[in-house]
């Protein structure tokens, strides 16, 4: 193939690629103080589970992926939320967007959830929300609001996010 040719060809390719991301992305991703759009997933057993059925709680929403490996570490910390968080009101739901759903599957088994997991091979959700990062999560209010964004996953954020959920529970 000649240099004129590989040219063309990678032209293409970024004109696919900057096409692909204009109009798949959302403008802005999702921020502090807007209200979270709603989705309707399944769970696991097939079960229907919607963001609108679960207004009134206070919500931890957390995009994964099997290879990513930050996640592998937030879902310890999100197994113990559940245990000491459940009875004040708090839900934590986590959106995998694995293409193939026995990735996540496997990952399971490896590193297990306590919590609600659903699937979205689509990337719906995750594009409504403006999800960039693997994992992403947002914390919302018992009105659907968005009160906190974090892309990644540290220890050391984490306490910063379970004081803020402390707080929204202990807020009626």
């Amino acid at each position: 193939m000649s240099i004129t040719s590989t040219l063309r060809v990678v032209r293409r390719a970024a004109l696919i690629s900057f096409l692909a991301f204009t109009f798949t992305s959302p403008a802005c991703a999702l921020a502090v103080g807007d209200p979270a759009p709603g989705f309707a997933l399944l769970d696991s057993t097939g079960e229907l589970v919607s963001l609108d059925r679960l207004r009134g709680r206070v919500i931890y929403v957390d995009f994964w992926a099997s290879w990513c490996g930050p996640c592998r570490r937030s879902f310890p910390w999100m197994n113990e939320l559940r245990r000491r968080y459940l009875d004040q009101g708090l839900t934590i739901v986590c959106i995998n967007v694995d293409k193939k759903k026995t990735d996540a599957e496997r990952f399971l088994l490896q590193t297990p959830a306590s919590f609600t997991i659903l699937y979205d091979a689509a990337g719906a959700t995750p594009n409504t929300w403006g999800v960039r990062a693997m994992p992403s999560s947002y914390l919302i209010d018992r009105q659907g609001r968005v009160v906190a964004v974090e892309a990644g996953f540290t220890e050391e954020r984490a306490a910063g996010m379970e004081e803020r959920i402390r707080k929204l529970l202990e807020s009626k």
